[in-house]
């Protein structure tokens, strides 16, 4: 394994991203403490907030809600980054 980090999503040691996946001084902070699983759990996450949200990540107006979401999701800041109340995946719904 290569650098590592102290991931704040999976609560342990894990290989550190190659570089920031975000942009300006959020994205330096998730590069300092989301591991590459972290960031694809995020990614699962951005999915189901696109969705659940009607937004689109090419849209300017749409990111504020997604970085609200990433402070929420790996930082536990503010009040976005849990699961929509009763909400099931899809696998889950079967």
């Amino acid at each position: 394994m290569g650098n590592t980090v102290n991931c704040v999503v999976l609560k342990k040691e894990a290989e550190a991203m190659d570089s920031a996946p975000h942009p300006g001084e959020l994205g330096q902070r998730i590069l300092e403490s989301v591991s590459k699983e972290g960031w694809t759990q995020w990614l699962e996450r951005l999915t189901m907030i696109i969705n659940e949200n009607s937004i689109s990540t090419a849209d300017p107006n749409s990111m504020p809600v997604i970085e609200q979401h990433m402070l929420g999701f790996f930082f536990q800041e503010g009040a976005m980054g849990e699961l929509p109340q009763g909400f099931q995946a899809a696998a889950a719904k079967k």
